[in-house]
């Protein structure tokens, strides 16, 4: 297999590594812009907000008529005393959060991205020193404070999955010249999909069982929580093409040297020959070497170099180079 074939053949894994790359950026960019949809439509969880309800009760607010009758009135004067979205999306460096408009979403605001971020609806939703955040459950407020550790160990993992996959890419193409580029570059695709694969397994397990334990503790005020389909699709592809990629560098360390096994004769002249059979110095009849002997008898040397030959039979059989 010559240059070609080691190109042909360093060529999928390299173009699933960039695959693979593009798709742990699209999971990073989700929630960057409130203007984008596209972005807006990437996050690992949704609250749903809309039908929210909440009793006077739960709000530490002084109570006279005015504020009695506007709370007592409808849902979104408490929503509108707490300044509750109607929806609220949980992405990888922050949230954003909207309303409806004509069934669409339109998100109004995005928090300021932050490393190992995590989604506090307490502080979010301002319910710090009111009494509703006491009504939720122990399981809610232990998983939450599970939530905020996991959530920095995910982070860390999709950072490093990110360097390594970009790593990946420079060391694979020195791969192309050798297959201990490819070893190489193999090594360096397994602690990538290592910590991919960790960052979408914290991911997916953290949300779902997160999702549980906020429905079951919010669903006395409407509240629900829902996971984002598109960004975990996202996130398992990405795990899909560095899973293949790597077993594609291990091949290529394994096969395609590069090397050419077809060997090429010519002349001086650079110009292709064969070897083709020449007659006998010693004469021949029918295609038989006969050899002749006896004092004074002297071969005829037909231009060929006779060094070192006797009088006695040989296996001598000279050829020379045609061209062709």
């Amino acid at each position: 297999m010559g240059k070609a074939g080691r190109f042909a053949c360093i060529f999928t894994p390299m173009a699933l590594t960039i695959a693979s790359l593009i798709c742990l950026i699209i999971v990073g960019l989700g929630g960057t812009n409130k203007n984008n949809s596209t972005y807006n439509s990437l996050y690992f969880f949704r609250a749903n907000t809309t039908d929210i309800n909440v009793t006077p009760g739960d709000l530490n607010i002084p109570h006279n008529p005015l504020t009695d009758a506007i709370i007592n009135q409808t849902t979104a004067a408490a929503k509108d005393a707490l300044d509750i979205k109607d929806f609220y999306h949980v992405s990888l460096w922050n949230y954003c959060a909207g309303d409806f408009d004509n069934g669409q979403d339109k998100v109004t605001y995005c928090s300021p991205r932050k490393n190992q971020f995590w989604f506090n609806p307490v502080e979010v939703w301002g319910l710090n020193n009111t009494g509703v955040e006491k009504l939720f459950s122990d399981e809610l407020r232990s998983g939450l404070d599970a939530y905020k550790e996991a959530a920095k160990w995910m982070f860390i993992a999709y950072v490093v999955a990110v360097v390594a996959t970009i790593v990946e890419i420079f060391v694979g193409i020195f791969a192309l010249f050798s297959r201990l580029g490819s070893l190489a570059t193999t090594i360096v695709s397994t602690v990538s999909s290592v910590f991919l694969i960790g960052f979408a397994l914290t991911a997916t397990i953290l949300y779902t069982t997160l999702m549980g334990s906020f429905n079951e503790a919010v669903k006395q005020y409407n509240i629900r929580g829902s996971l984002g389909h598109n960004m975990f699709v996202v996130t398992w592809l990405a795990v899909a093409f560095s899973f293949a990629a790597g077993l594609f560098w291990l091949v290529s360390s394994c096969c395609c040297s590069g090397r050419s096994n077809k060997i090429k004769y010519g002349d001086e002249s650079g110009r292709k020959g064969k070897y083709e059979r020449v007659d006998s110095p010693y004469g021949h009849r029918d295609g038989a070497a006969h050899f002749q002997t006896g004092p004074g008898y002297q071969a005829p040397h037909h231009g060929v170099p006779l060094n070192n030959v006797s009088n006695k039979p040989t296996g001598y059989e000279p050829y020379r180079t045609a061209n062709v």
